[in-house]
Order: C-alpha cells, then structure tokens, then sequence
C-alpha cells in the first residue's frame, strides 16, 4: 500500500535554507529571516491536518520518501516515522536529520536538511508567487 500525502506551499523574498538539521514549512504567511529552515509558507497542511493512514504508517516507523517541486525543478529525501510523533500540530511541519520529537515533527533521521535542498530550487522559492508541492511516500 502506498501512501501519499501531497501538500501545497508558496515561496517568500525571505527564504533563505540554510538549517543544518531541519526542513520546515508553515501555514505562516509572513517569514523573517530568522526561520532560515523554513522553505514554503501558506501551507495547505499542518501536522494535524495530515490524512489519517499516513498518521498511522508515522506512528508505525515506516521509511518515507519527500518529493520537493517548484517551477519543474526536483529534489527528494528520505526520512522516518516513530511512534512518539504527536503530529498535532496546528500550524506546522519540520523534517528533521535528528531523533528530536515534538508536536511539530513529522519525520526523523532525515536525510537532508534545509541547506542541503537543491540549491536552484530554493532560489525559486524566494519568488512568492512560486507553487511548493510537497509529495510524502511511503518508500518501498
């Protein structure tokens, strides 16, 4: 069974990725350059807002694989599930390259992190008017 979740963000002039350790996207509409994880605001999905077999395939541990997309240009990671993810909440979604879990985690032991995106893609995503998908496989 595969599992996709597809969620939608937009770029912002003040995108910058240069996180080490996380990814982030928010509903947010406004970015300073303090969030220098967050790559998409205006998120169509929170944590709390994911369908509910990806929730439980999280919960379970299972691999993921995150497809990033804006104007035709790709990049892709992969990272995991554990059951002490809460996924409530209500705002945001982080990918992380740790083992940290909070309510805004979605998955751990990420394989990439904010500074390590395709850097022509996160070029793009400095333009607001750039449509992020954000595509969530189970990885088989």
């Amino acid at each position: 069974m595969t599992i996709i979740e597809r969620i939608h963000a937009w770029g912002h002039e003040n995108i910058l990725s240069k996180h080490k350790t996380t990814i982030e996207i928010t509903k947010d509409i406004n970015l300073t350059k303090k969030g220098d994880c967050i790559i998409g605001v205006k998120a169509s999905k929170a944590c709390s807002d994911l369908i509910e077999d990806l929730k439980i395939e999280i919960k379970n541990g299972a691999k993921f694989k995150v497809i990033l997309e804006a104007d035709e240009i790709q990049d892709y990671f992969f990272g995991y599930g554990n059951r002490n993810l809460a996924l409530s909440d209500k705002k945001d979604i982080v990918f992380r390259k740790s083992n940290f879990v909070c309510e805004r985690t979605i998955l751990i032991n990420c394989s990439k992190s904010s500074v390590e995106i395709n850097r022509d893609l996160t070029k793009a995503l400095r333009n607001p008017n750039t449509k992020l998908s954000i595509i969530i496989e189970i990885d088989e």
